[in-house]
């Protein structure tokens, strides 16, 4: 498995929804947590820069965003970057929560964790529907796997 696409670090999306809200919760403002989703964005591993095209593309995002996934033992692997910090940690966020899951996992998975965090309620409109469009474009490419 290329070192490009992440590999998850807890055993299940639900955990690591909790897990991250555990840690979200440790910090005292929203800005101490944007420090945070920050440092965990670069912490990713570097996206191909022949992935950063239309193709990778993720629509309905106000910055760029790019996503690759592969498929491997019956779990798809996702790998993502943005143009702009706070993207890339989000990027990192959700692929913490979705990558190296089945598809049906992924499906199961529904975004509404994003607001359960008060992610979405503390990013700009456009940020929270961007960050909203990437777990669609992860799920949509899940959904796919199970056709």
């Amino acid at each position: 498995m290329s070192e490009v696409f992440y590999q998850p670090q807890e055993a299940s999306a639900a955990e690591a929804i909790e897990e991250i809200g555990v840690e979200l919760e440790m910090f005292d403002d929203w800005m101490e947590r944007y420090q945070y989703i920050i440092e965990m964005g670069r912490k990713l591993s570097d996206f191909p820069s022949d992935w950063q095209d239309d193709t990778h593309r993720v629509p309905g995002c106000q910055s760029q965003v790019w996503l690759e996934a592969k498929k491997d033992q019956g779990n798809l692997y996702f790998a993502g970057a943005s143009d702009a910090a706070i993207v890339q940690g989000l990027v990192a966020l959700l692929l913490r929560v979705y990558s190296g899951r089945p598809s049906a996992e992924i499906l199961r998975t529904d975004s509404s964790f994003l607001h359960d965090l008060g992610l979405v309620k503390a990013l700009s409109t456009n940020r929270g529907n961007g960050v909203e469009a990437m777990a669609q474009a992860i799920r949509q490419r899940a959904a796919q796997e199970t056709e």
